[in-house]
């Protein structure tokens, strides 16, 4: 593999991807304002979606300290305890899926149908450079327990 793509494994911090992926995605619906659509209801739309994500996002992370296990997906070397239960029965990765319905309510307010083309490339990045790495890690730790896991809850959801 090559190393510079190597070595941006579980290197940006997801918080500051989201970041990131929301000011590329305000920039493009500034740079390309044809790209705009209207979607009834956008205010409501936009708050319900960023709630879920938000309540999603924040019932991983008190997952995570109940079970006394590290929250900084950079390490997942150091994790104590393989996390399955409460929000985790339903999705492997809820702080991602959090933050990926954050951008799409972020997309709706926007209501640009080029800035949500962002959304796939942020679920592209994630999977390659966070996700994956964070499933050899977990394989290495929980072993059989961890692939038994793997087969029962899906990645995203």
């Amino acid at each position: 593999m090559n190393p510079n793509v190597k070595a941006l494994e579980l290197k940006v911090p997801p918080v500051v991807l989201t970041v990131a992926f929301g000011a590329a995605m305000w920039a493009i619906s500034r740079l390309l304002p044809s790209g705009e659509f209207p979607i009834p209801g956008r205010l409501l739309l936009t708050l319900t979606v960023l709630a879920f994500g938000v309540v999603i996002a924040i019932l991983g992370v008190m997952a995570f300290r109940s079970a006394n296990t590290t929250v900084d997906p950079r390490t997942p070397h150091q994790s104590s305890s393989l996390v399955q239960n409460g929000v985790y029965r339903y999705t492997r990765n809820p702080m991602y899926l959090g933050f990926l319905l954050i951008l799409v309510a972020w997309g709706f307010y926007l209501g640009s149908v080029f800035a949500a083309l962002l959304l796939p490339m942020f679920v592209i990045y994630m999977n390659r450079f966070q996700i994956k790495p964070e499933e050899r890690h977990m394989r290495v730790l929980f072993g059989e327990a961890y692939t038994r896991y793997r087969s029962e809850v899906r990645r995203w959801l």
